[in-house]
């Protein structure tokens, strides 16, 4: 295993277990943040996600949320918001929000640990941007 996927790993352990359930994936974002880890790219619906780190890019492929060939939802900036809503709220898992995501049209997203942002994209150019807050995390 590498140094990379090493840290990553370790980094996404301590974020898991010092983020609270409401509201908590600033808390997760900065962990990451101060573990080297500068962006992180999601892909929909193959559910793989590439992290950029100080230690050299890690990718990370999950259980795809279609198989097949499958239509791709058109994008709905309120659908998404909802599912962001719910997912800050504590009312969702991961993967449901995932998959709430990719109903709500997204293909990727784009999470930027400097600026604190995350952008997601509709396969038509489509586009929302949310910022997140700073937290101290020690």
């Amino acid at each position: 295993m590498s140094k990379a996927i090493e840290n990553l790993h370790a980094a996404q352990q301590r974020a898991m277990a010092i983020r609270p359930r409401v509201g908590g994936f600033p808390y997760f974002a900065e962990a990451l943040r101060q573990a080297g880890v500068t962006r992180n790219f999601w892909f929909l619906p193959a559910c793989q996600s590439l992290y950029l780190t100080s230690d050299g890019p890690v990718v990370t492929q999950g259980a795809p949320l279609a198989s097949g060939t499958a239509d791709v939802p058109s994008f709905d900036r309120e659908a998404l918001i909802r599912a962001l809503r719910t997912d800050q709220a504590g009312e969702s898992t991961f993967p449901e929000f995932l998959t709430a995501s990719w109903r709500a049209g997204v293909v990727s997203y784009d999470v930027d640990f400097a600026a604190r942002t995350v952008a997601y994209y509709g396969c038509n150019e489509e586009q929302y941007v949310e910022s997140y807050p700073a937290v101290d995390v020690k």
